[in-house]
Formats: structure tokens, C-alpha cells, sequence
């Protein structure tokens, strides 16, 4: 494993090994309700972590969020009196390579979790009740969850998921298909990438990303989707030629649904980091104008970056808030706009496993609030015969259909605008301009897709 000299392990994030840094991570996550990917990702740079060790960090740092819920589930019995948080996190690390990975042994993942007790404890009580409590679970056994008679309290505790999240999905898609949903969310995500059509061909993108010894394969449902199966795309020379760029599949389906053609004029509302920004200027083929906003400057620099890389010159990035677009912007002045909306994120749990932590059910109104603002701002900015796109990624009901339904509601003069170039895997999207893809139908993220066309004025 990487090593590294030695801090202070009270404020390390790097105590000397793998298991060391995804325990930090752990308490940082938890503590300071630090996000995961980026404390991961800042790790494996910062500590020039070994290509060997990084699957296993990701792996358990991971792993252990997902898995949290069931993790207690199984220790609660073993545990007697208080630990201190850095101590059950630590088990909860131990106890996840125990039950969920195999190349790991038991007794390797016990007496990692021992010495790092006795590196990070100011007496040696500790390291014996890590000792004792993991060696009894391997002993005894874990609690069966199918004994726990309710569907919610059993779902909750299986896929790790908080009682309120499990019943909303029951509530809103029933038990067989919430279920499909949970587990999924547990899954690891795929790497994906988009081929720049303005730059180059699928063929050409692959031939590249071949050369460089990548394992990849084109999407069955995107065209210019590629899923890498082995190596690290952003160190691609496809990558830095601005060949590819690193986009989830699911959220590649807003480009389409939008319908652009070069020389039109185009509105992104809430563009960072420009993933779906630089898909709509390259189906623009780089010619036309495409206003990209976002709240914050720093933000508004990832889009540009984006644009430069990919040689994208008709994105026009600008820090604004999209519901006061229309004080910027004159009314009808758009043929298209994208309204990728704030949402709760809950169709990118596996990617975020923390997520599902920190939400509150009443996050969903407060956001629902402000998507319809943005929605009803676009609207006055939008052209007669325009098309606008509202998209998420989450699976919530409010955030999506009820959403949509408040929408269509406030403005009789708008319709759902069925998409004809719509990739022939999403049926929906071509019919009825509106398709909820769920984290098991593509292995992707979940989202939402709505296409609306504004009445009256002549046809494009």
C-alpha cells in the first residue's frame, strides 16, 4: 500500500495507508458534511495515491457510505456502552470489507482496523473493543434483515436508505420498482464519456481512446456515448485534445430534447459545469449563440474552461441568476432554453452515496418553489414556437411531473413537444415529450426529462 509520512492523526487526512484515508475521508464526510467524490478525488491527488490502491480506496470509502444503514444494522448487537464517532466509523470500514468485499480476508481487514486503533486511540482499551466486537460478528454472525416484518423498516435497513426516502419512492412508484431503485442506487457508476461531434467522429474519438490502451465500448442507447470500462478517461489524450468529455449518459438526453439547429440563439439558465452546455453547442455545430449562466463566478470559469477545451467558441458564459434573467434578457428573445433546474440530487446517489443522508423531505417544496420560478422566467424569454426543456436528476414526483402539471397549468399557451430525433431507447421522449429514466434502466444516473413548445406565431 501507498505510504506517507506521518501527521498528527488527530487532523491527518492521510494517516499512512489506504484504509487511513478513506477513514478520514469518512469523519470528514460526516463531520463537516464534506462531499465524498470531491474529498476522494482531492485525496488521490494531493497524496499521489498509487493506481493499485485507488480502486480499493474509492471501493471502501465508498462502499461504507452506502452501506451505512446496514453496517449498524449488523454491529448494533456487538456494541455495548459508547464509542466515539472516529471508532464506529472505523468499524462501519472494517465491517463493509467483511461482508461486502471478497478479495479482502477477514482476518486482514480485523488487524488493519486494530492498528489503526492503536495509531489513532490515546489508550489501548479501543483497539481491544475493535478487536473484540469485529472478531464476535465473525464469530456469531450477522442479524437477519428478513426477520424485520415491515416492507419500509426491512427496504430501509437493506439498502440503506432513510425510512422517509423509501416510503416516497413506495408511494410514488410501489414496492417492486422503489425496491429496484434502492439497491441500484448501490451499485458503482459507470464511466461515461460524450464524443465531440464538432471535432471529431465516434470512430475517430474510439480509435484514440484504443490507442491509449482504453477499454471502452459505444452506449446501446446514445449514439455519441462511449462507457469506459478500464483506465481514467480526464487522462486521456482524447480527453485533452477535447475529443471527449465526461458526462453521465442519462444527461446527455436535454441536447436532444432541445432541438437545436445551428444559427439559432439559445439560453442555458443553470449551466455549471457545462456538460450539457457543451452538447448543445456541438448539436448547434458551433454556429449560433448560446447565453450559459450560473450563480457563481467560479462556477461560470468550469464552463469556459469546458468551451476552450472543446474548441466550442459560441458559448457565452455570464454569472446570473436565472430568475432574473428576464431583467437581462429581452422578452421572447430565445429560440431554445434549457432548464436544468436545482433539484435534491436523488438520481445521483450512487455517485454521492451522502446524499441520501442529508436530505430532508421538505427540501422537496422548497425546491419545487424555486424550479417553478425558473420555469416561469424562461417562459417570458422564450419565442413564440420556441422550445424550452426542463430537466433534473432526481426521481421525485414533485420535483418532475408535479412540477411540470404547475407549470402547464400557470400557461395555457404551452404544451409537451414530442422530440423526433429522441435516441430510439427513450420511446417516451419521442411520443410524448416527457421520460423519468430511473438508475436501473441504463445503470446511469436518474433523470428527468420535459420538452415544452410555446403556442401561437408561426412554425419554425
Amino acid at each position: 500500500m501507498s505510504k506517507s509520512k506521518k501527521k498528527s492523526s488527530n487532523n491527518a487526512i492521510w494517516d499512512g495507508n489506504v484504509r487511513d484515508a478513506a477513514l478520514s475521508i469518512l469523519l470528514a464526510v460526516d463531520q463537516q458534511q464534506a462531499y465524498s467524490n470531491l474529498l476522494l478525488h482531492q485525496t488521490i491527488e494531493k497524496y499521489k495515491i498509487d493506481a493499485k490502491d485507488r480502486g480499493l480506496l474509492t471501493e471502501i470509502t465508498y462502499g461504507t457510505l452506502q452501506h451505512k444503514m446496514t453496517l449498524d444494522y449488523y454491529l448494533e448487537p456487538y456494541v455495548r456502552g459508547k464509542l466515539d464517532n472516529w471508532v464506529r466509523w472505523l468499524l462501519r470500514l472494517s465491517l463493509y470489507q467483511i461482508v461486502y468485499l471478497t478479495k479482502i480476508p477477514d482476518h486482514a481487514a480485523v488487524n488493519e482496523a486494530v492498528e489503526i486503533a492503536k495509531r489513532r486511540a490515546r489508550h489501548r482499551g479501543v483497539s481491544a473493543t475493535v478487536n473484540g466486537i469485529l472478531r464476535s460478528i465473525l464469530r456469531e454472525g450477522y442479524r437477519d434483515t428478513t426477520l424485520i416484518e415491515d416492507d419500509v423498516l426491512r427496504l430501509s435497513i437493506e439498502s440503506s436508505h432513510p425510512e422517509w426516502l423509501v416510503r416516497r419512492y413506495i408511494q410514488d412508484y410501489g414496492l417492486e420498482k422503489a425496491g429496484e431503485m434502492l439497491f441500484e442506487n448501490n451499485m458503482p457508476p459507470h464511466q461515461t464519456v460524450r464524443v465531440n461531434t464538432a471535432k471529431a467522429t465516434i470512430e475517430e474519438a474510439l480509435r484514440s481512446l484504443w490507442d491509449d490502451g482504453f477499454s471502452v465500448k459505444r452506449s446501446e442507447a446514445i449514439p455519441e456515448c462511449l462507457h469506459i470500462l478500464e483506465g481514467q478517461a480526464a487522462r486521456s489524450n482524447a480527453f485533452k485534445e477535447g475529443l471527449i468529455t465526461i458526462q453521465d449518459e442519462s444527461s446527455m438526453l436535454p441536447a436532444y430534447a432541445l432541438d437545436v439547429t445551428p444559427g439559432m440563439k439559445v439560453l442555458d439558465m443553470c449551466a455549471a459545469p457545462g456538460g450539457k452546455t457543451t452538447h448543445i453547442a456541438e448539436k448547434m455545430s458551433n454556429q449560433g449563440k448560446l447565453i450559459a449562466t450560473d450563480l457563481h463566478a467560479h462556477k461560470i470559469r468550469l464552463i469556459d474552461q469546458n468551451a476552450t477545451r472543446l474548441g466550442l467558441s459560441i458559448i457565452e458564459p455570464a454569472v446570473l441568476d436565472g430568475r432574473k434573467a428576464a431583467e437581462q434578457f429581452g422578452e421572447e428573445s430565445f429560440d431554445r432554453i434549457l432548464v436544468d433546474a436545482p433539484c435534491s440530487g436523488l438520481g445521483v446517489i450512487r455517485r454521492k452515496p451522502d446524499i441520501k443522508y442529508t436530505k430532508n423531505e421538505s427540501d422537496h417544496e422548497s425546491l419545487q418553489k424555486i424550479q417553478l420560478e425558473l420555469l416561469n422566467t424562461a417562459y417570458i424569454l422564450l419565442k413564440k414556437q420556441g422550445k424550452m426543456v426542463y430537466s433534473t436528476c432526481t426521481i421525485d414526483k414533485m420535483e418532475n411531473d408535479e412540477t411540470v402539471a404547475a407549470f402547464l397549468k400557470a400557461h395555457p399557451d404551452m404544451e409537451l413537444a414530442p422530440i423526433e430525433n429522441a435516441p430510439d431507447a427513450f420511446p417516451p421522449l419521442k411520443e410524448e415529450g416527457m421520460i423519468q429514466v430511473f438508475p436501473q434502466d441504463l445503470g446511469s444516473d436518474g433523470f428527468f426529462v420535459a420538452a415544452f413548445r410555446k403556442k401561437g406565431g408561426s412554425t419554425n
